[in-house]
């Protein structure tokens, strides 16, 4: 018998926000930098990006890679050594969470906590990033069956003991949790450790997420972004 899955676990960055590779032009704006002058795509396109496939080959942290990003942007406008949150911090003093945010995420999170799931996070470096300001000020916040954030510990996914952190907060078996990551060393490291499994790609957000409804059993159609 197939067991249900009763609770959805999701990644941060660029599950629930949107990537930086989709904000560069408001980054651009922002720090009134010559547009099209951020070049790195990611994801978007690998050829542009040899950083990002460098990350994606394991030679380079996820963490290393967003720090020499947050340098470069930080150069671009005379500012040494910067750090992803002072680049955040950079683009304005009160945060727009739907600049930030994915609709599709909030849209999901919704539905699966009217449906009678669990939703929870696990990430390893939302406060890192972003600032306890900003974590604090999540408008979903309060709708969280689960919360682990990495940034004040050494257990970092694919870490087995974070994703059993997050089991036992749920208080569920790891076959009873979908784990939603946008890096695949998180999913292999997930996978290893038992839990359901869907490998995010930013690049299709829209259908990821109502793919996530589906593998839930929930018969609900999100609103597209288009």
């Amino acid at each position: 018998m197939k067991t249900p899955i009763k609770a959805l676990l999701l990644d941060f960055g660029s599950v629930i926000s949107k990537s930086l590779f989709e904000r560069q032009n408001i980054i651009e704006e922002k720090l009134q930098l010559p547009k099209g002058v951020l070049t790195w795509k990611g994801p978007f396109d690998p050829s542009s990006d040899p950083l990002w496939m460098s990350m994606q080959r394991d030679e380079i942290t996820e963490r290393d890679y967003w720090g020499t990003r947050a340098r470069e942007i930080g150069a671009l406008i005379g500012k040494k050594n910067w750090s992803m949150l002072d680049l955040l911090k950079s683009m304005g003093e009160k945060t727009d969470y739907s600049e930030v945010l994915r609709p599709q995420a909030l849209q999901v999170i919704d539905i699966v906590k009217k449906s009678g799931g669990k939703v929870g996070i696990l990430s390893n470096e939302i406060e890192l990033f972003t600032g306890k300001e900003f974590v604090d000020n999540l408008p979903f916040l309060k709708d969280l069956d689960s919360f682990y954030d990495a940034t004040h510990n050494a257990i970092l996914k694919p870490n087995p003991k974070a994703y059993e952190i997050a089991l036992n907060t749920l208080q569920l078996h790891a076959n009873e949790v979908l784990f939603v990551d946008d890096q695949l060393r998180n999913i292999v490291g997930a996978m290893k450790s038992g839990l359901k499994t869907l490998h995010f790609d930013i690049t299709q957000p829209d259908a990821c997420y109502q793919y996530v409804l589906h593998v839930l059993g929930i018969n609900s159609l999100i609103a597209t972004n288009n």
